[in-house]
């Protein structure tokens, strides 16, 4: 499937998928979306702990970078596991300006070591800051009981249905621990059914740019 790099309504950029129609982030605004998201609805609940925090779809690596920019202001310690099937390229991830966009540019080392680190070895991003990424579907987690924090940032289900089925939300409850908050961009009634029935307290929050609403689970 043809990809290309797009600009987003705030400047940043994301990679689409021409013939799906589809984006790794919002067209209203990558940078926006992944901090109204993951930052405000997620990491913010926590404070002054440790948070193992489980990403599902690590892509371009914009969720893991705001993380690593946030965790400090809250004095956090971050054990962040991202899982993607299919890695972005090298020549894709040079054409994405996130550090530019977020003045981060003091970072990029650390954004680099993040993409280039091996797969499935833990490596330490900053002292309080520990990564792990993982080559799999996401059916084939089997974690159990060991975060605090779920980014859920998969492809939408008009385009993947499969990610988004009562199967994939059993396996997230399984590996959350109990009081964790799973957190996602979707809003379908569909996704909110399938966590109900899985057990999550499931609510609903106003959406970043371009959404009415989002979803925040949690495991009770």
């Amino acid at each position: 499937m043809k990809r290309e790099i797009i600009t987003t309504a705030d400047g940043s950029t994301t990679i689409q998928i021409k013939d799906w129609q589809e984006q790794y982030h919002s067209k209203h605004g990558a940078i926006q979306e992944a901090y109204h998201v993951f930052i405000h609805s997620g990491l913010d609940l926590f404070e002054n702990t440790t948070v193992d925090i489980l990403e599902i779809g690590f892509g371009t690596g914009l969720n893991a970078l705001i993380t690593l920019i946030e965790f400090k202001k809250r004095n956090l310690k971050i054990n962040y596991t991202g899982v993607e099937a299919y890695p972005v390229s090298k020549d894709e991830l040079g054409q994405l300006n996130y550090l530019d966009q977020l003045k981060a540019n003091s970072l990029k080392d650390e954004f680099a070591t993040m993409h280039t680190s091996p797969w499935e070895k833990l490596v330490e991003v900053t002292a309080d800051f520990s990564l792990i990424k993982e080559q799999k579907f996401f059916k084939d987690i089997n974690m159990i009981n060991a975060f605090d924090l779920v980014y859920f940032d998969a492809f939408g289900a008009r385009v993947q249905p499969e990610l988004w089925t009562v199967e994939i939300f059993e396996t997230m409850f399984k590996a959350m621990k109990s009081g964790g908050y799973l957190v996602t961009y979707a809003a379908k009634g569909s996704v909110r059914r399938a966590m109900l029935e899985v057990g999550f307290l499931v609510e609903r929050l106003p959406g970043p740019p371009g959404k009415r609403e989002m979803l925040r689970a949690k495991k009770q």
